[in-house]
């Protein structure tokens, strides 16, 4: 599973010309789900997501997390998380999780972020999501559960 974590100042996604998730200050995150993730991945990841100590404190140090600036989280799935781009220029998605299984491993994330009292505004699953974005830094981190 992968969390590609966005710091922003504002973030939505625009489906048809209708926005579906829009928040202020907080993360961006897209995310990934391989075809061997599970529930126990998921809550490592979200666990590290939700504590992520990336907002600046009053000496312009990296010591807040999401719940100690008020943030929100925009949670947008993104199976080209897994592309594999080793052979040739086409990528591959052999990794990438079946339909079935992303959807269920995004709505997981999506309840137990909400259950855990964040503000949690999303896309919609398989969509052709336009998701625009202020970046704030930038910064960029990107969650791995491989690397976890």
């Amino acid at each position: 599973m992968r969390f590609f974590i966005q710091r922003v100042n504002e973030a939505k996604v625009t489906i048809d010309g209708n926005v579906t998730g829009e928040i202020k200050k907080g993360f961006l995150v897209l995310i990934g789900m391989s075809d061997t993730d599970t529930k126990e991945i998921a809550d490592k990841l979200i666990k590290k997501l939700l504590n992520l100590r990336i907002f600046e404190d009053s000496e312009g140090k990296t010591n807040l997390a999401l719940k100690d600036v008020g943030g929100s989280l925009l949670l947008v799935s993104q199976f080209t998380l897994y592309a594999d781009c080793k052979k040739g220029n086409r990528p591959s998605f052999v990794h990438a999780a079946s339909a079935e299984l992303a959807n269920e491993l995004y709505e997981y994330v999506i309840s137990q972020c909400r259950m855990a009292g964040f503000p949690v505004e999303t896309g919609i699953f398989g969509a052709d999501m336009k998701v625009s974005l202020i970046n704030d830094g930038p910064f960029t981190v990107l969650l791995d559960s491989e690397n976890l």
